[in-house]
């Protein structure tokens, strides 16, 4: 159920900072420079998705890189994961900020791995050795099903898995291929029969907020979840993928300097704080690389 990425978010918040210029022009394999044996900074060049949180995380990866002493020419908003990872694939593009449950399926049409220990062993497997991914972060951009506050203290909720003594008497909203998609599943790993179905959209975070709807298919990073003091259960059983945020890397351009500092990122970056991120840039409007170095900069990175 992983976003189509980029379209509904891109959609939502327009970015300054990408410029209407061709993000590719300068992607070509000859510009991410093998990394140095010679133990000189490594040259990379860095890409993101066109949605709003890729260039965020794109943005933190660039400038922690440049601190130590690397090289990067940075290709903010270039597209979909179709035009993405074949640049990443070339060599076009050294770096890029994925998602480990959506790259998968996009690798391999028939995995089934779901948590994030499987997700990644099946991508390790899956990916062709030119590229690898990195160490996963705690941070999850991933699909949820979510409740008000006031809902998750009186019905003390707080795991899908708690959603069973319950759903019966709630009306479930998401998009209009959300029931076709998640009904059979959510009765197979959590027992779940929901009273109705509602296709909300894009509104499904408003709809849960004025009670329409109980509970919610809202992404774990939205900021309405914030907004609307919203919580997404934690997905126990895994119905859904882990979708950790992950770097992908083309193997021939990265050296240990780059890899370790991307690892550190890793190891900070959380579902809440992206959450926390994500509202500056599309409530409180601040430019992604001035949110990414404030964070960079509160986590000892920079």
């Amino acid at each position: 159920m992983k976003r189509i990425i980029g379209i509904a978010v891109a959609a939502m918040f327009a970015l300054s900072a990408c410029g209407g210029t061709d993000p590719l022009t300068e992607a070509t394999p000859s510009s991410a420079a093998p990394a140095s044996s010679s133990g000189a900074p490594a040259s990379v060049t860095i890409g993101s998705f066109n949605f709003p949180e890729s260039v965020l995380l794109a943005s933190i990866y660039a400038q922690a890189l440049q601190a130590k002493g690397v090289t990067v020419t940075e290709k903010p908003n270039i597209g979909t994961r179709e035009v993405v990872y074949g640049q990443v694939s070339t060599g076009g593009l050294s770096i890029v900020p994925e998602y480990i449950g959506s790259l998968l399926a996009f690798v391999d049409k028939n995995a089934t791995a779901k948590s994030t220990d499987d997700v990644v062993a099946a991508l390790k497997a899956a990916l062709p050795a030119e590229v690898e991914i990195l160490a996963p972060s705690q941070a999850q951009d991933n699909n949820s099903l979510t409740v008000t506050k006031e809902t998750a203290t009186k019905e003390n909720l707080k795991t899908i898995e708690d959603l069973a003594k319950v759903s019966k008497d709630f009306i479930v909203g998401g998009p209009p291929e959300f029931k076709q998609r998640q009904e059979e599943n959510f009765k197979n790993t959590y027992g779940l029969e929901f009273k109705q179905w509602e296709p909300t959209g894009d509104t499904t975070a408003d709809a849960i907020k004025s009670g329409t709807i109980q509970v919610g298919n809202v992404f774990t990073t939205d900021p309405k979840i914030v907004l609307n003091d919203l919580v997404s259960l934690e997905d126990n059983k895994f119905a859904f993928a882990a979708e950790n945020v992950t770097p992908l890397v083309y193997k021939a351009a990265v050296d240990p300097t780059v890899t370790a500092t991307l690892d550190a990122i890793s190891a900070k970056l959380t579902t809440q704080s992206l959450l926390d991120l994500m509202k500056r840039i599309a409530v409180d409007k601040d430019d992604p690389p001035v949110v990414a170095k404030d964070w960079l900069t509160q986590n000892g990175l920079l």
